[in-house]
């Protein structure tokens, strides 16, 4: 009884044992397994083979350019001439060389502490140009060596200089108030009035009221009312005009008619028909040229003058003008010597040949005796 009972008990034993047996197998093999085998994810490094007679290379990092590795900076602070800082400057660098295609430029702005700073900046020489609104522009250069931070002294700039070009332009009416003021000026030996003579070739043109003021000078002119008495002297000593008499109401109407001649005679020929041609009413005196040239000259500039314009054309202030004043004078002339418009057509001959005769005398003579004669050139 007792060796059955035994036998059931060793029997379980065995098998409990090799169960367990083959669990501590299996675990084994699983951790075994496990250490041999890389976990996911994870790289593995890799071995060179090696060979006979050769070092294995050792891993290097990753190559990095020239110039980051050299690179370097250059910073400064931009000040006024007062040593104040300067916000918002343009700072340029520039720098020749610097790379395969040439010049590079790099720009920057100051902060508001003035400062300003280029980063990564290749070695080499350099150039800054500094400017800001209202100072002159500064220019800088240098070298920078490899890795080298450069701090610049302060640039100051200095205010700039506000140069203004002022073009001054005389407008042609000033130019001729100016040339008339000369004018009125020139006497002949410092007395009789010659007003009525240009020396200035370029003169500018006379505006009406121009033309008004030197006719109204002309004929208020001292000078004029005692010429005008000395031609009323002369006609009451031939009793020219006999129809006036004798006596002093005779000479006072051949004075007034005198003087009538030369206020019609100046202010319709050389004030109001000139202003209504757009003529000028005064010789232009040539001054160069051959001797016969400028005689014809003379004469011809009694029926041909300068208009406003610069040309020359047909005098018709002067022509009839002296027509003009002769039909007036038939007005105030004795009934017996108004010839109608024989005696006018006679006077405004007369006045022409006078006119032609002046002109000679202006041209050839008059000058070396007229005080205050302007030059050749303008004001």
């Amino acid at each position: 009884m007792v060796r059955e009972l035994r036998y059931p008990f060793s029997a379980a034993k065995r098998v409990l044992a090799l169960w367990i047996f083959v669990i501590g197998i299996s675990n084994g093999a699983s951790s075994f397994a496990q250490t041999k085998q890389p976990q996911p994810n994870q790289a593995q490094p890799q071995q060179a083979p090696a060979t006979s007679g050769q070092e294995i290379p050792t891993p290097s990092t990753q190559e990095v350019p020239n110039s980051l590795q050299s690179g370097g900076g250059i910073s400064g602070t931009v000040v006024d001439p007062d040593g104040a800082v300067i916000a918002n400057v343009k700072i340029t660098l520039t720098q020749t060389g610097a790379t395969s295609t040439g010049a590079t430029k790099t720009e920057a702005r100051s902060d508001d502490q003035g400062n300003f700073i280029f980063t990564n900046v290749a070695p080499g020489p350099f150039q800054l140009s500094v400017t800001a609104p209202g100072f002159a522009p500064l220019d800088r250069s240098g070298v920078l060596q490899a890795g080298e931070t450069l701090v610049l002294p302060q640039i100051a700039l200095a205010v700039a200089h506000n140069t203004v070009d002022v073009e001054v332009t005389v407008s042609q009416q000033q130019v001729a108030e100016e040339e008339i003021k000369v004018e009125e000026t020139q006497r002949l030996l410092g007395v009789f009035p010659n007003f009525y003579v240009s020396y200035l070739p370029d003169a500018a043109p006379l505006t009406k009221k121009l033309k008004f003021q030197l006719a109204w000078k002309a004929t208020v002119d001292p000078v004029t009312f005692v010429v005008t008495g000395a031609v009323a002297g002369g006609e009451q000593a031939v009793d020219e005009f006999s129809g006036y008499g004798q006596g002093m109401q005779g000479y006072a109407k051949r004075y007034g008619a005198a003087y009538a001649d030369q206020v019609a005679g100046t202010f319709i020929g050389s004030a109001i028909l000139p202003s209504l041609f757009k003529q000028d009413p005064r010789y232009f005196v040539k001054g160069s040229g051959s001797t016969k040239s400028r005689f014809f000259y003379a004469v011809e500039s009694a029926v041909i003058c300068r208009g406003d314009n610069g040309h020359r054309q047909l005098n018709y202030s002067y022509i009839l003008g002296d027509l003009a004043s002769g039909a007036i004078s038939n007005l105030y002339y004795p009934a017996q010597n108004r010839n109608g418009a024989a005696l006018t057509f006679e006077n405004g001959l007369i006045g022409i040949g006078a006119g032609a005769l002046g002109n000679v005398l202006q041209e050839f003579f008059l000058r070396r005796f007229t005080h205050s004669a302007q030059g050749t050139s303008k004001p």
